[in-house]
Formats: C-alpha cells, structure tokens, sequence
C-alpha cells in the first residue's frame, strides 16, 4: 500500500512538473506571436498608429490577454526591438566562436554587424523611422547591448593578443573604441551614403578593416621623430 501510494504521489508531482512546464513554454509561444504581430503592425502602420486593440484582434487574442504579457503599447515596442537586437547577437556570438585567424574573425564581426543591422532595420520598414527620430531612442535601444558587443570584442582582441597576432595595450579599452567607433558606421551604411560617394560594401569592408587593424600610421617616423633620433645619436 505504502508502494502505491508513493508510486501515485510521484506521478502527480511529474504531471505537476511537466504541466508547469507546458504552461511556461505556451506563454513564450504567446508572448512571441504577440511580439511578432506587433511587430509587423508598427512596419504597416507605424507605432503611434497602432493600438492595443489592434494588436489583441490581429492576434485572435482578447485585450486583457496583451495586459498579462505587456503593461503598455510602448513595452511592446521596446520588446520588439530588443529581440531584433537578440537577434543580431545570437548571429555575432557564433562568428566570435568561428575556427578563424582573429584579424579574419574581427573583419568579419565589424562587416557582418553592419549587414545585420541593415537588414533588421529595412525589414521593419517604417520602424527606421521611429528607430532615427530622436538619438535618445537610439542610445536606449543600444544601451542593453552596448556591453554584450564589447565583451565579443574583447574575446577576439585577447585571442589574437594570445596569439601574438594583436599589439594592443589595453584590450578592455580597446575593445570599447572599435565598438564606438563601428557604431559611427551605422547610419550612413544603412541610408546608403557610402554608395552615394560610389564606395561599394567591399571596399566599405576592406578600408574599414584596415582602419581598424591597421590605423593609418605607416609604421615609419616622421620627420620629427627621425630628426629627434639623429640628435639623440650624435650626443
């Protein structure tokens, strides 16, 4: 008897499990159909013309549903952007982890991610516009992610540090500027301005890469220095 009563209490607690389970994974699938119609409803619409019933009746789902998941229109839309930028990171994090030389693997991160924003950004449409009303909306976006990318960063910089491929002096430092800096990129290769002074993506990559490998120091003295140098010989 003792037997079968365990036997039926640990049936109801694995049913009790597997349900809460259940449960749990059905509200993520909500919660992201929700976001998604969301989504295309502010491409279509615009997000000040898009209202929570909206949302609700293009979701089959009744207003108090949304309320459960989301406390107003702008969480929503700060959701939605969050997962875009989730979205950009997942795709960073495997080129970080991608068996390659790390100057080739740090090319690829700064060229990718400015493809990757690119995208997201066209294919949300109207959403480029609320996304470049006002800079506060833009540092807000980012500023979840800011540290994600200058950690990604920092792993390709101290790899190629171990390998003797990198000189840099402080790489945490560092690896905040290149972030910034690529940053700086954003705008104008998304509104195409790089093609409007006829510099194609392939050159974008190439010169982009070598500014931030390379610099723009020759690795020579200039004049003042090899006169200084002379100076110091003769005394």
């Amino acid at each position: 008897m003792l037997i079968y009563k365990f036997c039926i209490l640990n049936g109801l607690m694995y049913l009790r499990i597997n349900f809460a389970r259940i449960t749990d994974m059905s509200r993520d699938v909500t919660k992201e159909n929700l976001l998604e119609v969301a989504r295309q409803l502010f491409v279509k619409r615009g997000v000040e013309n898009t209202t929570m019933n909206d949302i609700a009746e293009a979701a089959g789902k009744v207003r108090r549903t949304i309320y459960t998941y989301f406390k107003s229109k702008e969480d929503i839309y700060w959701a939605v952007v969050e997962s875009e930028t989730n979205h950009v990171m997942e795709k960073l994090g495997t080129i970080v982890n991608e068996d390659l030389p790390p100057a080739e693997k740090l090319t690829n991160y700064i060229f990718r991610r400015l493809e990757l924003i690119k995208e997201i950004v066209v294919r949300n449409g109207s959403l480029r516009t609320e996304f470049f009303r006002d800079m506060w909306k833009v540092e807000h976006a980012w500023k979840n992610i800011d540290q994600q990318e200058i950690s990604l960063l920092r792993t390709i910089l101290q790899e190629g540090v171990d390998k003797g491929v990198f000189d840099v002096r402080n790489v945490r430092i560092t690896a905040a500027l290149i972030h910034y800096a690529i940053r700086g990129f954003d705008a104008p290769y998304i509104r195409n301005h790089f093609q409007r002074i006829c510099v194609d993506k392939e050159q974008v990559r190439v010169y982009a890469a070598d500014l931030i490998l390379k610099g723009v120091l020759s690795g020579k003295p200039d004049e003042s220095e090899a006169g200084q140098n002379n100076e110091e010989a003769k005394i």
